[in-house]
């Protein structure tokens, strides 16, 4: 029976439920019948909190590269109009973080890590990059050059560390996270246009929804004039509509137009909730990978509709907490705009001018959403360039710098309400650019303690990021228990003389939560554990208890693989939490 020892500290996990038939703690000696250390598992589940704001910001020069070497000082924060203090400002670079191991505490002896090195072949994958292509609102055209540019990046920038995965909006083509160009190329060339409620041939007259939302839900007077003008001549029954505008007669064939209009409206709002629904799951997904993670939409953008704001704020806080980056890529590129009825013959100046206004104000609108997402989460937003290529490398990528503001908002109502928020360089004398958050939802309820520390472990466990705040050792081994199985058991040991105890009922007490996951080595989620353990320590065997520590026992069922091992180890008062790496390879 083969094994393989491994001596690691590890981090984390959240709301996986734990397998079953794991050990319980085995405590030191303790006096008869009391119960110092209990321990027992628990289902982890994760909420967001808002009560710490936090706005991602990208500062860009004149070339519009990320600036590098801002401080705190520098940036102001604006909520509502209203300058906030800024309470936390942390700087992520691409090149990921370096952490440094604290010295230990007097009296503390030093963790001990014997890492075993992985084979080349296990390289830990420290960067996921999710595609999703919105087959719903694209043309065959646009998806096309889309397609291809995506593949030649793909192909150029393969890196043993990064792990690609292709969704469409449509939900019809998906390629989960993977390190296999091969399926790479297959998901991209089973892309195709897959309109959700496309209309049979042309509308009379072909209105936009911008131009049926104002004579359906506003009754526009002059949108409902030059629509039957445009109705008068792509029908060819031609109209006196002119004259009884201007006498403010009632303007005829306004039936059919009025039909054309709500079969615009019913379309538009069946494939409106479309990609912000799915952008949501998809954050949600890619938050749950370990390490660092990028979103990259790839549109020619798309509307929506009342309700829309709430739900794009929600994603984009969700993915700042999940520290996922959303970058967007317009494929419509420098084309004109798209062609519409004023080029409709017989039509009058003013009918043409007024149609090409409506045209113009959609198009623009279109991309809204993709620019308030990346902008939002501090990523990159690429459009009217026709250069795919430069646009691929530009979105599959984060900036190098990304300063995150967080301030906590003063006299904040409960009410849910959207917020404006603004970001100034104070001063700024080389005229930088900011790419900034532009709005957050205020909460509806106080935040629960127990969901903060539960969103602290969670944050933890999905990053690759070394914390050593106390000491703690991770031993691990592997038994093959047939040529399909292994048992991978773990004992994991903390150190408690950091902890600050309290005293409750003439005993010491402290809470710690101990959660590991497992992971494969395209960092998909395998399994996970979390315990509590409660210490509730005698003032005669403290010093007993500080010297030896604790252990808590766990182990996984798993097939042969490599694996990279996260373990999170937090006190009850959030004073202390280390999360460490570690990589375990099963033959």
């Amino acid at each position: 029976m083969a094994f393989r020892m491994l001596s690691v500290a590890w981090v984390s996990l959240l709301s996986f439920v734990a397998p079953a038939g794991i050990a319980q703690t085995a405590p030191a000696p303790q006096r008869p019948n009391t119960a110092e250390v209990t321990t027992h598992e628990e289902t982890a589940t994760f909420r967001t909190s808002t009560s710490l704001v936090l706005v991602p910001v990208v500062v860009r020069d004149s070339q519009g590269q990320p600036v590098g070497g801002m401080k705190q000082e520098d940036f102001q924060l604006f909520d509502r109009g209203k300058l906030q203090a800024i309470s936390k400002f942390t700087v992520e670079k691409s090149a990921g973080k370096e952490t440094v191991a604290p010295a230990p505490a007097a009296g503390v002896r030093p963790t001990t890590l014997a890492v075993v090195e992985p084979a080349p072949s296990a390289a830990i994958p420290d960067r996921f990059v999710a595609f999703l292509f919105d087959d719903v609102h694209v043309t065959t055209n646009e998806l096309i050059l889309a397609r291809d540019a995506a593949e030649r990046h793909l192909k150029k920038t393969a890196d043993p560390k990064v792990r690609a995965a292709v969704f469409t909006t449509s939900g019809q083509t998906m390629l989960d996270f993977t390190d296999e160009r091969e399926k790479w190329h297959e998901a991209l060339a089973r892309l195709q246009p897959r309109p959700i409620a496309a209309p049979v041939g042309t509308e009379c007259p072909d209105l936009n929804y911008e131009w049926a939302d104002l004579i359906r839900n506003h009754n526009d007077p002059e949108a409902l004039f030059y629509a039957t003008v445009a109705y008068g001549s792509c029908s060819g029954t031609g109209s006196n509509s002119n004259a009884a505008y201007n006498s403010g007669a009632p303007v005829p064939d306004s039936i059919p137009v009025r039909a054309a209009a709500a079969r615009v409206i019913a379309q538009h709002e069946q494939e409106a909730h479309v990609p912000l629904g799915v952008l949501r799951n998809l954050v949600n997904r890619i938050a749950a990978m370990p390490g660092q993670r990028t979103l990259v939409l790839v549109s020619p953008g798309f509307l929506t509709v009342m309700g829309s704001k709430e739900e794009e704020t929600t994603i984009i806080d969700r993915a700042i907490r999940a520290g996922v980056v959303i970058n967007s890529l317009d494929v419509r590129g420098l084309a004109a705009e798209a062609p519409d009825i004023s080029k409709s013959p017989g039509l009058g100046a003013r009918a043409r001018a007024y149609a090409d206004d409506m045209n113009h104000h959609e198009f623009v609108a279109q991309s809204d959403v993709m620019a308030e997402v990346a902008n939002g989460t501090g990523g990159t937003f690429f459009h009217n360039s026709n250069d795919l290529d430069e646009g691929f490398q530009r979105v599959a990528g984060v900036p190098q710098f990304i300063y995150v503001l967080g301030f906590s908002p003063q006299d904040l109502k409960m009410d849910g309400s959207l917020h404006a928020l603004k970001v100034s360089l104070a001063p700024n004398p080389h005229h930088y650019e900011l790419d900034a958050r532009h709005n957050y939802s205020a909460p509806k309820s106080i935040n629960d303690p127990a969901e903060v520390a539960k969103e602290e472990i969670r944050e933890a466990m999905f990053s690759r990021d070394e914390l050593r705040e106390f000491p703690v050792e991770l031993h691990t081994e592997y038994f093959k228990t047939s040529a399909q199985n292994a048992r991978l058991s773990m004992v994991v040991h903390v150190d408690l003389r950091p902890l600050k105890f309290k005293k409750e009922d003439g005993r010491n007490s402290d809470d710690l939560t101990v959660a590991a996951g497992l992971f494969d080595h395209n960092g998909n989620y395998v399994s996970s554990v979390q315990k509590t353990v409660n210490l509730h320590l005698l003032d005669g065997n403290m010093e007993r208890w500080l010297h030896t520590g604790i252990t808590v026992p766990a182990s996984f069922e798993v097939k042969p693989g490599a694996y990279v091992l996260r373990l999170v180890v937090r006190d009850a008062g959030g004073q202390f939490l280390s999360a460490q790496n570690g990589i375990v390879e099963i033959p």
